[in-house]
């Protein structure tokens, strides 16, 4: 549930890195630091993932489930990141084709 979690903080601060300030505070979060936090917890969740598939095979622990779920964790988190990738360069594209 953490990889929800961390999707809707992504989504819900989209407004602030598009400029569009809440009450007036100015926490100095922007787009560039929500796109590397997000980068940063999906490289987290797939290093996870990989450190208790390599503890699997060599026999430290024999949690399957902890590990199939932590695998799975970390690809869904990497074809969400993936998909907003296609959608930043498609919405890239779009504005480059504007005529001004």
């Amino acid at each position: 549930m953490n990889a929800i979690s961390n999707v809707s903080s992504v989504l819900g601060s989209a407004g602030q890195a598009a400029g569009v300030k809440s009450s007036g505070e100015d926490d100095g979060t922007g787009f560039g630091k929500v796109l590397k936090s997000s980068i940063d917890a999906v490289n987290n969740r797939i290093a996870e993932a990989d450190e208790l598939s390599n503890g699997l095979v060599s026999g430290q622990h024999s949690n399957i489930h902890e590990t199939m779920i932590a695998m799975e964790e970390a690809s869904i988190s990497f074809k969400l990141l993936a998909k907003f990738h296609t959608k930043a360069i498609a919405a890239y594209q779009e504005i480059m084709r504007m005529q001004v």
